[in-house]
């Protein structure tokens, strides 16, 4: 190895995030009270222009809490991507429901017109509810997740969503920062589309508090819900009464200062990222058998992570790509295994699973770092010519 190590995804804290969690620490507030968790919660919902905001201490957290807050239960069905991170299916299971698997389209993100066609002809529309007809459960909903920045055809399953009385949960915990510049939703924001949103700030993610993620919506009950369950469901917090199951799901102050200062800089991030994106698709496009794969035109992608296929001409395939770029000191991986496939999800529904096979067989994640550096990233084109 004669060059550095270079990291698929390392956070950038060259912000306030000292001077924030020093003051954090001498004031002593750095449990799940805290002035800086109620900062960070009403930035955040300034930032992404929501009604509010509700802290908690990841995404899977803000997931599940959302499930709950829209009223999903344990006899229930949600229809899920088969293309993800397993963490935005298993708050389905945590409640007792079940999941029904969806393929994707060219962005990675939920095929709408998959997930139409399953409404249709796999469904029966009885009394304002969605039956599935194989099952005879009570379709509640819907979790769309926004895929390395990418956004999911929000227009599409929205509509879809109004037709069936669908719930429809945004995790969004890749594509904070994303937004529609044009059509129906223009300005809108990843997370605030949908009735409920979910960001998660672990520390490959464009911005970190280490842990921690934050739930966002319209909704000002759905968002009271979620924050009564998020502090273990007190009724009266003085005599400790409690009215429901509650969770042990706040973030502390400590995070939300690292997050607080994180926020500052994600426009920047947001930024570099992109000029560094188009810098690797100028590069590798030209590249016989490799491409970057796009965001979509009419959004404005955070840019989060950087998908590069490798099609079959090329000389190596994804597993070769990935050990071959190890020895030369850079780290990718391949995209996740299908969650469909997955041990606990073996025996679970699936609709038409396609792309999203192919996709897991020729993706490769590649460094993607706000603070990349151009040398490094020219390194990795180079590395990635070298077999032609």
């Amino acid at each position: 190895m004669d060059h550095k190590f270079i990291p698929l995804s390392v956070p950038n804290l060259k912000g306030k995030e000292l001077e924030y969690v020093t003051h954090a620490v001498k004031t002593e507030w750095v449990s799940t009270g805290g002035p800086y968790v109620n900062e960070f919660e009403g930035r955040i919902a300034e930032y992404v222009k929501s009604n509010g905001a509700v802290s908690c201490q990841n995404g899977t957290s803000g997931l599940h809490l959302a499930l709950l807050a829209c009223g999903v239960k344990k006899e229930d069905e949600v229809i899920v991507p088969t293309l993800t991170f397993i963490a935005a299916v298993n708050p389905v299971k945590y409640i007792g429901a079940e999941p029904v698997f969806m393929d994707c389209d060219d962005s990675l993100t939920m095929d709408a017109e998959k997930l139409l066609e399953f409404c249709r002809n796999e469904c029966s529309f009885i009394d304002g509810k969605l039956i599935n007809n194989r099952t005879k459960k009570h379709i509640k909903g819907i979790i769309v997740v926004h895929v390395f920045g990418n956004m999911a055809d929000m227009e599409k399953i929205m509509t879809i969503a109004e037709q069936f009385h669908l719930e429809v949960i945004e995790d969004a915990t890749e594509a904070i920062g994303t937004y529609y510049i044009e059509g129906r939703y223009t300005g809108k924001y990843a997370g605030t589309i949908g009735n409920v949103g979910v960001y998660s700030f672990n520390g490959n993610k464009i911005i970190t508090t280490g842990g921690g993620g934050m739930i966002v919506s319209d909704d000002v009950k759905l968002l009271k819900k979620a924050r009564h369950l998020s502090t273990q469901a007190k009724s009266d917090e003085l005599y400790y009464t409690h009215d429901e199951i509650g969770y042990n799901y706040r973030m502390t102050n400590l995070q939300a200062a690292v997050g607080l200062a994180q926020l500052e800089q994600l426009e920047g991030f947001i930024y570099m990222k992109t000029i560094n994106y188009e810098l690797y698709k100028e590069k590798i496009d030209k590249i016989h058998g490799l491409s970057l794969l796009p965001f979509k035109d009419n959004i404005r992608s955070n840019h989060w992570f950087y998908a590069l296929k490798c099609e079959d001409y090329y000389p190596m395939n994804r597993d070769e790509i990935i050990k071959y770029l190890s020895l030369k000191g850079i780290q990718s991986r391949p995209i996740w295994g299908l969650i469909s496939e997955q041990k606990p999800y073996a025996d679970c529904q699936t609709y038409k699973i396609k792309k999203a096979k192919y996709f897991w067989e020729h993706i490769v994640n590649i460094p993607c770092s706000a603070n990349l550096i151009k040398e490094d990233l020219l390194y990795i084109v180079e590395c990635l010519k070298e077999p032609c």
